[in-house]
């Protein structure tokens, strides 16, 4: 059996290294063309109204002259159903204050609807729907449940490093190759 040589061992590492490359890209295409559309959906959010709906501005910065916080979620859920029906959940998810801007925003468990009061009024600054959160759920792989998430994105991510490093491989060993 001959021994190879090392410009052979090269180009037999490139050949495997490009097979892999080009394999691992096809199966995964779906999975990052979905990662791709929801990234630059993500990054556009807070610029599109569409997406998520912009942060509206209270009376008053001063949290000493804010309602309490229970009867600022009361006069949420009053107004998530008063707007968008009964069908609207109004168990609530997370509340997301917002000091610097006097406002609240009120996020549901079941769904993506989202209510902004004045936190010193009460007032029903916006009710909208949440699209980035879908986005993101979609981008993350949780839109389907925690296990594939963590599956999703540890697969994911390990590929990203593959390609990564095999990229750099098909664009260097050539280099090499030729220099030795």
């Amino acid at each position: 059996m001959e021994e190879l040589t090392s410009r052979q061992k090269q180009a037999r590492l490139l050949r495997r290294t490009r097979r892999v490359h080009r394999w691992s890209g096809i199966t995964l295409f779906v999975f990052f063309f979905i990662i791709g559309v929801t990234s630059v959906l993500l990054g556009w959010k807070k610029n599109v109204d569409y997406i998520m709906p912009p942060t509206a501005r209270g009376t008053s910065t001063e949290l000493a002259e804010w309602l309490p916080t229970d009867r600022l979620l009361t006069l949420a859920q009053s107004a998530l159903t008063d707007s968008l029906g009964p069908a609207y959940d109004p168990t609530i998810d997370r509340i997301d204050y917002r000091p610097d801007k006097g406002s609240l925003k009120f996020l549901f468990k079941d769904h993506y609807g989202e209510v902004q009061l004045d936190g010193a009024t009460g007032r029903v600054l916006s009710i909208g729907i949440r699209r980035a959160d879908f986005i993101e759920h979609i981008h993350d792989g949780s839109i389907i449940n925690d296990p594939f998430k963590i599956i999703y994105s540890t697969l994911m991510g390990l590929a990203t490093i593959l390609f990564t490093v095999s990229g750099f491989w098909l664009w260097y060993g050539p280099k090499r190759m030729r220099n030795s």
